[in-house]
């Protein structure tokens, strides 16, 4: 069975009862030749040899990596990203490296740079300005594999400053007028959904602005079809406004992941 070029399946999510490095083969006998993932590793900067393990998987896979986060501290869990926290600057510049590395090897694009929380005691403005140092940096490192850092309003977390698809659009706004055009909205419908977004409105009004796409179902963030979204009529709407990526799959499968993929648009 083979599914459509058009989809990337985020083994973060899916696959998750495999190893990590197992998981390019077994989305690869799905049906599918694209992968994306969260950041794979414990630490911003892994041992080489784990690196290699992980581009090897892919590499043998035979798919191709598509997207890749930036280290985003504990995820899921307490850290929703580290971009906008100043005492962990230095481990996302140092990760930039890391993450240009497994580019130049697998040809990946796509890189999201999680905010992360607000943090008591820290003012808000320093976070902002931390968080535009970083977001320069990173464009500048994943330019010379012709990547794109990827801001990602989410759920879940009252802490989190970027909810609505105008948040993550102002803050790559500031991104470009400081001389990055490499930034864009990775617009997740399952997020946005959940934060209240008209989704019909921000796709006809933002589509050709997206540097990726996500979709879950919501509520509830299972495969399409276990809940109420329209995803067919957003991602054909997202196609004729002018989206040309591909869409990632970074959904909670209700069942095995290899039996999830039968109501994708």
């Amino acid at each position: 069975m083979s599914h459509t070029p058009g989809y990337t399946v985020n083994c973060s999510l899916l696959f998750t009862e495999l190893p990590v490095n197992e998981r390019p083969r077994a989305a690869k006998d799905a049906g599918f030749h694209a992968v994306e993932f969260w950041w794979p590793f414990e630490t911003a900067t892994p041992e080489q040899a784990d690196v290699d393990a992980f581009v090897a998987a892919i590499d043998t896979a035979g798919v191709r990596l598509t997207g890749l986060n930036f280290f985003a501290g504990r995820l899921p869990g307490p850290d929703r990203g580290v971009l906008s926290h100043p005492d962990r600057a230095a481990e996302f510049r140092a990760n930039i490296d890391v993450v240009v590395q497994i580019a130049e090897r697998t040809g990946a694009t796509g890189f999201n740079a999680l905010y992360g929380l607000r943090q008591d005691g820290v003012d808000p403005a320093e976070q902002d300005r931390v968080a535009l140092e970083n977001t320069l940096a990173a464009a500048e490192g994943v330019a010379k594999v012709g990547g794109t850092v990827l801001v990602e309003p989410i759920s879940g977390s009252e802490a989190y400053p970027l909810k609505t698809a105008a948040e993550g659009l102002a803050f790559v706004a500031r991104a470009k007028d400081a001389g990055a055009d490499n930034v864009a909205l990775l617009a997740d419908f399952f997020h946005l959904a959940v934060n209240g977004e008209d989704l019909a409105a921000v796709v006809r009004e933002h589509a050709a602005d997206f540097g990726h796409i996500q979709i879950a179902d919501a509520p509830g963030r299972g495969e399409p079809g276990t809940g109420e979204l329209p995803i067919a009529e957003l991602l054909t709407a997202s196609r004729a406004g002018g989206y040309r990526g591909p869409v990632g799959l970074e959904y909670k499968p209700t069942v095995p992941s290899a039996e999830s993929f039968g109501r994708l648009p």
